[in-house]
Formats: structure tokens, C-alpha cells, sequence
């Protein structure tokens, strides 16, 4: 819109320009008032959401020990154990619900490939095979392969094209032998092969065979478990070994893994540490400059940290003080952890410190994070947001409408102070 000419107190010496200035300031102060809620609305909604992240990787630490059946054997963080081999050449990983025990074995057999070689060095004529291919079977399939120029690299080329589970290679040796080399992708005895169609013999320098692991003597009552690879998992009940070598009176002990636990456990202390702090943030108040945060006053905020305070000092009945296992509060407010004291009180008591952090503090923490987290919560929550901002919409349509209405005013009285006759 074109502004109309004005002409500042021609007749009556007011400067018309400034006082319309003036008032349009004065008519803007609503905007920008609303402009500001909208601002501190949405620095609220961003404390909000950080609180509840917070509280909600509280929550996932917490459920390590408050998961359906925590007391029960197959839960991963009581169950949880660890597992130690007396040879170097075997290494034993224990998984969820393997039983602690000592179990020992002898490592009678690697697994291996088959490899065959034959020598080709005066092969007639510089054919390899008796007729321009050969027959290769594996696992009882056999496969046909042919090659359009009979020469040991062809046919290396054709078998390795083949993909059969049996790559070929040619080898010349420190004397000038020229060796075709057949060896099995895959160990294990199943993925023993046979070759028919070649000029030279053949001779097998390793047979496919499966690895090995006797325990106690098979004549008596043992038993052997055999694996196509060096990895085995059915000798000790969810217990991984990996074996390089042939052993005897290998031991292997399961015994319960109190670091994993006490690692969880320090997860748990610090998720609900960085949930205090994001509150302590949120709520804090400056009193030199005497500013307030986002949360500052929020009762439901203050009550979560109280909550969580109360959880943890009041300890559990029955039981006591949380400070036996290594929690407990310092005079800032914040939780601390004595590793040291909790596989102590471990050690000694498992069940009476199990019972304690699953029904007593991780419960207590699970329960006030799943509250500070609800969905139910937070839509009711975003739904208050929506309608607080469907109402400043509202408020600044109105405000658009009025200040419009005022512009006209002011440019139609310019507009006819402008048209006073001079003098």
C-alpha cells in the first residue's frame, strides 16, 4: 500500500508523523507481547521433552533388572556369567543362561578342508584331462566340468566359475612342477569331495574332517561332539568354544559374571543422575539476575525430583539401606555408586542384593520414570500445547484485523490534514 503525502503541522504545528508513529507502537505492544509467549511457550515444551528423555533412558537402565521373571534363570542381567579356559588354544564365551560349573574335555580333532593336488607337469600333449573336462562331486552332487581349451589353468578357471564349494589353483613348485591344487571352501566332513577325469593321479594332502571334543572316555560312558568348523556350541550348555589346536585336559569354568552386573548397575546410577541434572536445569533459579528457567515453579518437575530422592534414601523394608550394595545419596542431591561394595555385598548375599535392586530400587526408579514418560501424559500435554496455539492464532488474526483498521484511520487522517487549506 502507498502511503498518502503528509504535510506535519502546516495548519495546526502538530507533528502528525511522530504521534501516528507513536500510536501504532503503542497498538503493537499486544503483538509483541504474544510474540513473546509463543517463545517462552516453546522453550517450556523444549524443557519438557528434555526431562523426559531423561527419564526415559531411566527407564530402559531401570528394566535391565525389573524385566518379567528377574529372578528367575533366564534373566540376561542376574544370569549373566563369564567363562575362563585353561588352554590358550581354546577360548570359551558364555551366553545368556549358561549354569556356572567347571567342565573339562579333551580336544581331540580340528575341523579342516580337503585339499587335493595333482601333478600335471608332463600331462600329454598339455591336456589335463581325459576328455576336455571332469566330474566333480560334493556332498553326493556332482558337477560337470568342461573346458573349451584343456590346460590347467582353463580348467582352475572353469571350476573356480562353477562355484561348487571346490576352488582350484596352479601352483609351480621350487623344481618346476607344474601342481593343480583343489581345495574345499568349507571344512567339516560333509564337504569331502572326489575328482574323475584327469590324466594325472591325485593325492588328498588333507582330509575334510570335523572338529572334535571328547569328554571323559567313550569306552566308559563319555562322549565325543564333533563340529564341520572350530567353533562349537553343544558341549557346555550356552557355551561357545573356539579351538586351534589338538589339547588335552582342557578345563573351562563358568562362574557368575558380578562385573556385568555392577556395569549395569552404574548405568542405572548415571541415567538417573543425568534425569536430576536435566531437572536441576529446567527448574533452576538465578537469584543475581533474578531470572527463572523454563520449569521454574513447576510442581510436577520438583515432585519427580523428590520422587526419585525418596526412592533412593528411604532404602527398602525388609532390607535397609541401599548404601549395603554401594547406592546412596551425597549432600548435593545425586546418587553415587561403590562399585566396590556392591560385588562385596554380592559376593556374600546375591539373592538378598538381587531381591533388594529388583523389587526395591530399580522397581522404585522404573515406576517414577514410566510416570514422567506416559504417553498418556505427554499427548495430554501436547493437546494443551495445540490449543494454546490454536488461541494465539486466533489473537494475532484479531490483532492483524484492529491494527489494519487503525492503519486506515491514521493514513485517512493524514489524508485530510493534509487537504487543510493553508492559512
Amino acid at each position: 500500500m502507498t502511503s498518502p503525502t503528509t504535510v506535519d503541522g502546516l495548519v495546526s504545528g502538530i507533528n502528525t508523523t511522530q504521534i501516528i508513529s507513536q500510536l501504532m507502537q503503542i497498538e503493537a505492544q499486544p503483538q509483541n507481547m504474544l510474540k513473546s509467549k509463543v517463545s517462552a511457550e516453546s522453550t517450556v515444551l523444549s524443557a519438557y521433552q528434555a526431562v523426559n528423555s531423561k527419564f526415559a533412558a531411566l527407564q530402559t537402565a531401570a528394566e535391565a533388572f525389573t524385566a518379567p521373571n528377574s529372578l528367575t534363570p533366564t534373566n540376561p542381567t542376574w544370569q549373566a556369567t563369564k567363562a575362563t579356559s585353561s588352554a590358550s588354544s581354546v577360548t570359551a564365551t558364555a551366553g545368556t543362561g549358561a549354569n556356572p560349573g567347571s567342565y573339562t574335555f579333551n580336544v581331540t580333532a580340528l575341523a579342516q578342508s580337503q585339499v587335493t593336488t595333482a601333478d600335471v607337469t608332463s600331462s600329454g600333449g598339455g591336456e589335463v584331462t581325459t576328455g576336455s573336462g571332469l566330474d566333480l562331486t560334493l556332498g553326493g552332487k556332482k558337477t560337470r566340468i568342461t573346458v573349451g581349451t584343456d590346460t590347467a589353468q582353463r580348467l582352475a578357471d572353469a571350476i573356480n566359475g562353477a562355484k561348487t564349494g571346490v576352488s582350484a589353483s596352479v601352483v609351480t613348485t621350487t623344481t618346476g612342477q607344474t601342481i593343480l591344487q583343489f581345495t574345499g571352501t568349507s571344512t567339516g566332513a560333509a564337504n569331502a569331495f572326489t575328482i574323475a577325469g584327469l590324466q594325472a593321479g591325485t593325492n588328498n594332502i588333507s582330509t575334510a574332517q570335523d572338529a572334535q571334543v571328547t569328554v571323559g572316555n567313550p569306552a566308559s560312558g563319555g562322549y565325543t561332539v564333533g563340529s564341520s568348523t572350530n567353533t562349537l556350541t553343544n558341549v557346555i550348555p550356552n557355551v561357545t568354544l573356539n579351538v586351534s589346536q589338538v589339547a588335552n585336559g582342557v578345563t573351562v569354568n563358568v562362574t557368575s559374571n558380578a562385573d556385568s552386573i555392577a556395569d549395569k548397575m552404574q548405568a542405572m546410577i548415571d541415567a538417573t543422575n543425568n534425569g536430576l541434572a536435566q531437572i536441576t536445569t529446567a527448574t533452576g533459579y538465578d537469584a543475581g539476575s533474578k531470572k527463572g528457567s523454563p520449569l521454574t515453579g513447576d510442581f510436577a518437575v520438583r515432585e519427580l525430583q523428590n520422587s526419585v530422592m525418596s526412592a533412593v534414601g528411604n532404602g527398602m523394608s525388609g532390607y535397609g539401606s541401599y548404601k549395603q550394595f554401594g547406592v546412596q545419596l551425597d549432600n548435593n542431591g545425586k546418587l553415587t555408586f561403590d562399585r566396590t561394595a556392591f560385588l562385596n555385598a554380592y559376593a556374600t548375599n546375591p539373592s538378598g542384593v538381587q531381591n533388594a535392586v529388583s523389587t526395591g530400587l530399580a522397581k522404585s526408579l522404573d515406576g517414577i520414570a514410566k510416570g514422567a514418560t506416559d504417553p498418556v501424559s505427554i499427548a495430554d500435554w501436547n493437546n494443551r500445547l495445540q490449543l494454546r496455539q490454536q488461541t494465539l492464532q486466533r489473537q494475532f488474526t484479531n490483532l492483524e484485523t484492529a491494527l489494519g483498521k487503525m492503519k486506515n484511520q491514521s493514513n485517512w487522517l493524514a489524508g485530510q490534514i493534509a487537504g487543510l487549506p493553508a492559512g
